[in-house]
């Protein structure tokens, strides 16, 4: 896993889960600390997340959340799009562009 970017902008690529949990959670909790407004999290090159990958991002939103900053996720894999819509988390966190269901529907 490797997530590159700044207090505004980040980028996650690789697998975000129990293994790889812990130094992206630093990493983002860095960046949500360390700036205001949006942080917009970009999901294009991520391969995969389990639940504890998922649960990094909640905290992180969270976080976010607790300091008067919004967590955006950008370019989510339809994958991964799935398994928000699955959880209900699509309608907790923001996704830029919306969720896309499997006919073409926005969520």
């Amino acid at each position: 896993m490797r997530i590159t970017g700044d207090h505004t902008a980040l980028a996650i690529e690789g697998r975000l889960d129990v293994r790889t949990a812990a130094d992206a959670r630093a990493r983002l909790h860095q960046a949500v600390d360390g700036g205001f407004g949006d942080l917009v999290l970009d999901l294009a090159r991520l391969e995969f997340w389990d639940a504890t990958g998922l649960g990094v991002i909640m905290g992180t939103h969270r976080r976010a959340g607790r300091i008067g900053r919004r967590l955006v996720l950008r370019s989510v894999p339809a994958q991964l799009q799935r398994l928000l819509v699955a959880t209900k988390l699509h309608r907790i966190l923001a996704v830029d562009g919306g969720i896309a269901e499997a006919h073409g529907v926005i969520l």
